[in-house]
């Protein structure tokens, strides 16, 4: 299998070269590579792109306007091929407000072949004897000059996925799920960036909060804070301030000293000299405090409604396993939960569920709806 070199973008005229080139293509393979364990707000830091005959790598910290990306990967007639895109749509809705059409997620193709090992590098080897390096996978790609070796790791991403694509799709054809994959790869694009904005209350996520006195839990609210605005400050991950578990331990121990702070689990010498005074007087200030609220608890559906989901979800078991595939390849757990809530008697009433898809509405329609009627 030919691996030519890659052409690296990283100016506006090359950017504007390289466009030209992707305008004319049918389709494209992408991955994206982000700095999520590098920065307090993640970012797209590299773009690489596969067509027919050559691979590139984008590199958006030097190119403003990518824009003419937007436009391909918003329009219909251009095919995009990704290997698990949730996180990189994701990525591309929230930083540039496009919205992907006309996907093709080789994950997803795997997953509804019944692929065990559905992983990029698991395919490569397995279908094609290609080996992928994961020595990079934690690299910081917002760092400047990339390596020869990073590059060429970042190149292997896109470069074997149009011919993984064409495989794929030639196995779903000959099983008869086109149809069942293109449902679920217009579903993909549906994905919603996910909620950046700080919540004071999302303390109450952090596993023992709810085991903590109520001075406790006061004082863990306003360390969670803490840590918030010191990632910020220092364009840092949550958890390279502080983990949770060591923000938990601060507010049971409620430590008094500097020297105490060193007992306390995860605090290492370097975070008690750069943050130990501050803890102390957040661990003071707020041990006297009003505690705070506790959430509010979702209510539980209605019981003839839980019931109808219990069914629905064994049903969609034994279905996935007869098939050899993962439960949510039939359905997902949102179309279950919205069938048992609108309970249709009928056919025509369950294409209605727009969470259940056409395709899965005339391949198991009968199915659910008989079991709807016969407890």
């Amino acid at each position: 299998m030919s691996f030519l070199p890659h052409t690296l973008i990283t100016s506006p005229r090359l950017w504007l070269e390289c466009l030209e080139h992707l305008q004319a293509e049918p389709r494209l393979a992408i991955d994206l590579e982000a700095n999520s364990m590098y920065a307090y707000r993640e970012r797209v830091c590299l773009v690489q792109i596969t067509i027919s005959e050559q691979d590139f790598i984008i590199d958006p910290l030097a190119v403003d306007d990518l824009s003419g990306l937007g436009a391909i990967i918003e329009d219909p007639a251009i095919e995009k091929v990704f290997h698990a895109a949730e996180y990189d749509l994701m990525l591309l809705k929230r930083q540039y407000g496009w919205q992907c059409h006309n996907l093709f997620d080789t994950m997803w193709a795997a997953r509804i072949l019944g692929y065990e090992r559905y992983g990029l590098a698991n395919l490569l080897e397995a279908l094609y004897g290609v080996k992928q390096n994961k020595k990079f996978q934690k690299a910081n790609w917002c760092k400047r000059p990339l390596t020869p070796e990073l590059l060429a790791y970042a190149q292997r991403d896109t470069h074997y996925l149009l011919r993984l694509r064409d495989h794929l799709a030639h196995e779903l054809a000959a099983a008869g799920y086109t149809g069942e994959a293109q449902e679920i790869f217009a579903e993909q694009t549906l994905v919603s960036p996910n909620h950046q904005a700080f919540d004071p209350d999302g303390f109450w996520t952090i596993s023992g909060a709810f085991d903590l006195t109520r001075q406790q839990q006061a004082v863990l609210k306003a360390l969670y804070a803490f840590r918030d605005q010191q990632a910020e400050r220092r364009d840092q991950p949550l958890f390279k301030v502080f983990s949770d578990k060591t923000l938990l331990q601060l507010a049971a121990a409620m430590p008094e000293t500097i020297r105490d702070l060193h007992d306390v689990f995860g605090m290492s010498h370097g975070q008690v000299q750069r943050y130990g005074r501050a803890l102390l007087q957040i661990i003071m200030a707020n041990q006297q405090i009003e505690p705070p609220r506790f959430p509010k608890r979702n209510h539980r559906p209605p019981d003839d409604v839980c019931n109808r989901y219990e069914r629905l979800h064994t049903w969609r078991k034994e279905k996935a396993q007869a098939r050899g595939v993962e439960s949510d390849v039939i359905l997902s757990r949102d179309a279950l939960w919205a069938i048992a809530y609108e309970h249709p008697q009928t056919l025509d009433q369950l294409t209605h569920v727009k969470q259940l898809g056409t395709w899965r509405a005339k391949m198991y329609g009968e199915e659910i709806v008989k079991l709807l009627n016969h407890p």
